[in-house]
């Protein structure tokens, strides 16, 4: 369906502009949630290690848990660049970053949990984010529940449970759970407000769309009532101003063919699966009301015919079809780029209309009381 014009180009249209400006918005969270990441769990956590590495129990598992933080970062930009989500890599990622959280805490050095020393407490829950910002808040919040679980856990299971080691985790878990989650909720909220404004465009697509539908059909239905009003006004002022008498056969024919056409008229604007058989199957109802015998046939597939060339092909056969006398058999056949409408009927004193469209051709042929008419068109490729 052909745009409506007056809608504002700069927005995109259909499904592969908004899942484009989509995917824009949510790159751009990425990024800015890498940088953030990388600058406090390499930058600052990093530097934390470094310079407390005597410290530790065992350096080589800080080493370790710091590298598996920086592979999942690194995956992080890689995936970046290629425009890819984390997909199926996404809960490997996770256990990664857990399992750097365990490692680095198990060798923290007695007394000094939720402090510098203990630099992965305030590393892991960011580089967690990085992977889950697409996902919605209740999985980051499982995820940074998890993760303060295993602070606790060491807590309680590897030191000594102190009050000065209780104050520092509940002052740090402020930070290790409030940060991201507000980036979390942020990142939702985001997406939430892109939905609402692709719903909105949507919308007004929709009804823009269906404004100039709507016009268009009124001024196609305005002008085909012009061209029936040419033949059937002067009929009905002949029938009121009594000029023209109900019994004559010459006026009976006359309102046939008009009666036929509104039918027609009226079947244009039908949705179904193949107009020209629905404009003509309408057509010999008006012959089938008079006692005409109407044997419709068809044969192949064919495109459909526009709208006017429907009309060369069936004013041939409204015509015959509204003259018959008993009986009449209307053939219609096709291919895929071709489509023929044959009559035979019973029908005297017929004349044939010309065509009005390119690619129509109409042959009649009269013997005795018989006509008949073949109507033609030929698709143009």
């Amino acid at each position: 369906m052909r745009r409506p014009m007056g809608c504002d180009a700069a927005y995109p249209v259909g499904d592969g502009g908004e899942e484009l400006a989509r995917s824009q918005l949510l790159r751009g969270l990425r990024i800015a949630t890498l940088l953030v990441a990388a600058v406090i769990a390499l930058g600052l956590g990093g530097s934390n290690m470094v310079r407390h590495l005597g410290a530790y129990d065992d350096p080589l598992a800080q080493v370790g848990s710091f590298a598996l933080l920086a592979a999942v970062l690194a995956v992080e930009a890689v995936l970046l660049a290629l425009r890819r989500p984390w997909g199926r890599w996404r809960r490997p990622a996770i256990a990664v970053v857990l399992a750097a959280s365990v490692l680095s805490s198990v060798s923290v050095p007695d007394g000094h949990t939720s402090t510098t020393v203990d630099w992965m407490f305030g590393a892991a829950n960011f580089v967690g984010l990085v992977v889950l910002l697409d996902r919605p808040v209740r999985v980051v919040g499982a995820f940074l529940f998890a993760h303060e679980l295993i602070a606790l856990l060491n807590l309680l299971l590897l030191h000594d449970v102190t009050r000065d080691a209780l104050l520092r985790l509940a002052t740090g878990s402020v930070n290790v759970l409030g940060v991201p989650l507000c980036v979390a909720v942020g990142a939702a909220a985001v997406r939430r407000i892109h939905a609402a404004a692709v719903a909105s465009r949507q919308e007004i697509e929709r009804v823009r769309t269906e404004e100039a539908v709507a016009a268009e059909s009124h001024r196609r239905r305005q002008h085909r009532f012009a061209e029936i009003s040419a033949t059937s006004v002067p009929l009905l002022e002949g029938l009121a101003d009594g000029s023209l008498t109900p019994e004559g056969p010459g006026v009976q024919r006359r309102c046939a063919i008009e009666a036929a056409r509104m039918r027609r008229l009226f079947a244009e604007s039908d949705a179904v699966e193949n107009p020209l058989l629905h404009e003509l199957r309408h057509c010999a109802d008006v012959a089938d009301r008079k006692g005409v015998v109407v044997e419709l046939v068809s044969r192949g597939h064919w495109p459909t015919p526009p709208v006017a060339v429907r009309r060369d092909l069936t004013d041939a056969a409204l015509t015959a079809l509204a003259t018959a006398a008993s009986w009449a058999r209307v053939t219609v056949m096709g291919d895929a780029d071709f489509v023929s409408v044959d009559v035979v009927a019973d029908c005297a004193d017929f004349s044939v209309p010309a065509p009005a469209t390119h690619g129509v051709r109409i042959e009649a042929f009269t013997n005795d009381d018989t006509v008949w008419i073949e109507a033609q068109w030929q698709q143009v490729r």
